[in-house]
């Protein structure tokens, strides 16, 4: 496992699981290493773990800059999907191949990638993961879509924003 307070230009990845994730986060390491990125994981779970928890601290090791993106892995994904999309300037895609993967980012700028421990292998988080760490965001009419995202989250009805841009 890679030591967080490293100083490194690489892109950090910081990863949350829950007792059901433990084994794919490791792996997870093991991918994003093999591909040339930071990978840590916090809040190690010893036994059984509350996932919004987890996803709360993965939210807060992104909003304070110490990792770019996030992986956030329990049974389903789902219970940390919710959470984490509860977190301010978090955008939480729960993914379950690699075109959700890939999309998650180019449309929807997501810089927390949830994965279900219990319903993908390996190869599979290993495709995900390769899919979601290459794919860069798109802007244009995404762009758009994601400041209303963003709005949202502030309290603003998204109707009101003007843009014009067509869809």
């Amino acid at each position: 496992m890679s030591n967080p307070d490293q100083t490194s230009s690489t892109m950090r990845v910081v990863i949350g699981t829950d007792h059901r994730g433990t084994h794919a986060g490791e792996h997870v390491i093991r991918t994003l290493e093999r591909l040339g990125y930071e990978g840590y994981i916090v809040n190690a779970c010893e036994g059984s773990c509350d996932y919004p928890e987890q996803a709360y601290i993965v939210g807060e090791e992104i909003n304070s800059g110490n990792a770019q993106r996030g992986v956030l892995i329990c049974g389903t994904g789902i219970g940390m999907s919710i959470a984490a999309n509860k977190i301010k300037n978090l955008r939480a895609a729960l993914v379950h191949d690699e075109l959700t993967a890939q999309l998650s980012r180019s449309h929807n700028d997501a810089n927390v990638l949830c994965l279900s421990a219990d319903l993908l292998g390996e190869r599979l988080i290993e495709k995900i993961i390769e899919a979601w760490m290459s794919a860069d965001f798109e802007g244009g009419r995404h762009a758009r879509r994601v400041k209303k995202i963003c709005a949202i989250e502030n309290g603003q009805d998204p109707r009101t924003l003007n843009d014009a841009q067509p869809a």
